[in-house]
């Protein structure tokens, strides 16, 4: 559905961002902005500050920032418009219709009717597990050491042992059969009749990001097997996108994730206080599970099971983790199979500790590696090296692959500089075996980022003064335009900002974010405008930085176009340029107000 420019700015201009903000964390005056704790990192110091005046936020902490838009996409983890009719209904402005096609409605009417039956269906089989029939599977997990308010804040419910109770309450209802078999809860059989998916198990409602009860997990109380069943795949579940505990885990705001092997797991962690627990779907971790964490966290634990199972579903996961960009480390539970056992036998404290000591993904690898081999055995030893270089090549960036080459050596008693020399042989042959160089990033570049960082800070420090003091405009547009700026995004939001101001002689800030679509530009954006202004500089120091900043820039765009006219061999615009330098350098700044 497509919202105008105007709706969207209607809708973000009656959501003042401190009081939206401020329902959800809490806020302190400081100056003329808000100061809180930032609820997207751990931190102990205020570093959040949200500006009532340019309608953003920014952390200086951890360089999250926008509008409240952004803001409720990433708190909410909303999509734009889901976040677009989140304020809108709070702020009280009724959206336009949304047309769908007849297909699209279908879907979205099949979306809702199968949310809805997975509702009731939840709700009956809490009732079933605190009705006296209910009485076994209640005793059952009580025993697992689950408390009534975990019970209760998980759903956890009971399939009787009556095969069809389930289809004859929804039936009553007013649920028809066809509509039944889709959901996954019933199974229809000509013969047979209708049979209910899940009887005489404990169940696990599973629940999407938002809350919203998307399929069900059920677990035998005795020996049976299989032990656990897990829904069908529906319109509205699918296991390999969907992890189970996440719509407690994503409002830990901790810095990780803990990922288990099962439901209890799970549990048993958010009930000792460890809310940032979640868990695959009874399936094998896949890259739509990592990009799923990746929007919450970039750093994971593994705490699977200590058994061999456990370890080769870690080193699964691992590469598929590391693929999506995630830092991951392997929690030790031994002597203990899993969290649940660890926890029940040792307690939250040493548990904790144990998060403390987790091991680096990649010296796990290597550990499990070293246990295949006999160290004691020259022959043994040696292949144990060769496969620990090659998996050092692993790391294309030289510093880092330096690091764990040092680290290896020292951990594992060997000597550096031999170990360094196998894995450059290794590489060499896999270089002649590609028939192409490999590339290796290299510090040749180090010194080149000093310059661009300072041409950065100059370019940011230069767009917060001119939205914080609107008058520099016309003092400085005959020396700098939106084409001085020269860093990537900062050209792009320089456009608007001076757009804006030819336009309305005022610039907003939160207007300009909500120009970007990514919540990661959006961030960036509002970093620029949070630079920090003039401070305690007298007048004279004040005209100083100001005329030493635009001087820095101007130069440095001069710099590139001239780059460009030596490469395209134009000499009349080479000139002109030079013609220009030559006029900068005579210029007299004066920004007196």
């Amino acid at each position: 559905m497509f919202y105008s420019d105007e709706l969207v700015e209607e809708i973000r201009s009656k959501n003042d961002i401190v009081s939206v903000i401020g329902s959800y964390i809490r806020l302190q005056k400081k100056g003329s902005n808000h100061m809180g704790l930032c609820p997207f990192h751990n931190e102990k110091t205020p570093s959040f500050s949200v500006s009532p005046t340019k309608q953003m936020y920014h952390c200086f902490g951890c360089g999250v920032g926008g509008n409240v838009f952004t803001f409720i996409m990433e708190y909410e983890n909303f999509t734009f418009v889901e976040a677009l009719k989140f304020l809108a209904e709070r702020a009280g402005v009724a959206l336009p219709e949304r047309e769908y096609s007849e297909e699209a409605k279908r879907q979205s009417d099949m979306r809702a009717r199968l949310l809805e039956v997975n509702k009731q269906a939840a709700k009956y089989f809490y009732y079933q597990l605190i009705s006296p029939r209910g009485q076994a599977a209640h005793d059952y997990l009580v025993q697992r050491g689950l408390t009534e308010e975990t019970i209760k804040q998980f759903g956890l419910g009971y399939s009787n042992k009556y095969s069809d109770d389930l289809y004859k309450y929804l039936k009553g209802q007013g649920y028809e059969d066809e509509f039944l078999k889709t959901s996954g809860l019933v199974t229809i059989d000509e013969r047979k009749g209708a049979t209910d998916k899940f009887w005489n198990r404990v169940m696990f409602p599973i629940m999407d990001a938002n809350h919203r009860v998307i399929g069900f997990g059920g677990r035998v109380m005795g020996d049976g097997m299989p032990k656990y069943v897990n829904s069908p795949e529906t319109l509205i579940f699918d296991k390999s996108r969907n992890l189970y505990g996440l719509n407690f885990a994503r409002a830990s705001r901790k810095q990780y994730l803990l990922i288990c092997e099962g439901y209890m797991d799970v549990i048993a962690l958010h009930q000792a206080g460890f809310t940032n627990a979640v868990a695959a779907l009874g399936t094998a971790f896949t890259i739509f599970h990592a990009n799923l964490l990746k929007r919450y966290t970039n750093e994971v634990l593994l705490t699977f099971d200590s058994d061999s199972a456990g370890t080769q579903a870690a080193l699964r996961a691992i590469p598929i983790l590391k693929e999506a960009g995630l830092t991951v480390k392997v929690i030790n539970m031994k002597p203990y199979k899993d969290p649940d056992e660890f926890i029940k036998a040792l307690g939250a404290e040493e548990y904790a500790k144990r998060i403390a000591e987790a091991r680096n993904s990649f010296f796990f690898e290597i550990d499990v590696l070293q246990s295949e081999y006999d160290m004691a055995d020259p022959e043994q030893k040696t292949k144990f090296f060769h496969e620990t270089a090659k998996k050092l090549l692993g790391f294309t960036e030289e510093l880092e692959r330096n690091f764990y080459l040092d680290a290896v050596a020292k951990n594992y008693q060997i000597d550096v500089e031999q170990l360094r020399k196998v894995v450059n042989k290794l590489g060499s042959q896999i270089v002649v075996g590609l028939g192409e160089p490999r590339e290796y990033h290299t510090d040749a570049n180090r010194g080149k980022k000093t310059t661009e960082d300072g041409i950065s800070k100059s370019q940011k420090l230069l767009l917060t003064w001119l939205i914080e003091d609107n008058t520099l405009f016309d003092k400085v547009a005959e020396i700098i335009g939106p084409e001085d700026f020269t860093e990537g995004i900062y050209h792009e939001v320089a456009v608007q900002v001076f757009d804006q101001y030819e336009k309305e002689k005022t610039v907003n800030p939160a207007k300009i974010i909500n120009c970007f679509q990514s919540k990661e530009e959006q961030s960036e954006a509002a970093a620029l405008f949070s630079a920090g202004i003039r401070g305690e500089m007298d007048d004279a120091g004040w005209q100083k930085a100001l005329s030493d900043t635009i001087m820095r820039i101007k130069e440095n765009s001069l710099d590139m176009k001239s780059q460009k006219a030596i490469e395209a061999n134009d000499t009349e615009l080479l000139m002109r340029i030079i013609a220009e330098k030559t006029q900068l350098k005579k210029h007299k700044f004066s920004f007196h107000n």
